[in-house]
């Protein structure tokens, strides 16, 4: 492989990186607006019944698209964590 071969792949690889951080920046602020919905409504920061169907849902897509289930559900499992965690600081602050 030559040097410009590896270099067009790392920067698809840096486009992809970009792209996730896009997406996840504004899958937060989404959740965000969730997270104040829920502390108004006095409603839990979990919802453990979602986040199981969410994870059953994302690891099928996962095993269609070719990628590891297990890993697609240890990456969903820390966002959902962080999600909760914003959803608690939320409902704290009040």
């Amino acid at each position: 492989m030559t040097n410009d071969m590896l270099d067009a792949y790392r920067r698809s690889i840096d486009n992809f990186d970009a792209a996730l951080i896009h997406i996840l920046a504004e899958r937060f602020r989404i959740t965000k607006a969730v997270g104040e919905y829920k502390a108004t409504h006095e409603l839990p920061p979990a919802d453990p019944a979602r986040e199981e169907r969410q994870i059953a849902r994302l690891r099928a897509l996962a095993t269609e698209s070719g990628l590891d289930p297990e890993f697609s559900e240890k990456f969903l499992r820390f966002v959902i964590d962080e999600v909760i965690h914003h959803h608690e600081r939320i409902r704290e602050s009040g």
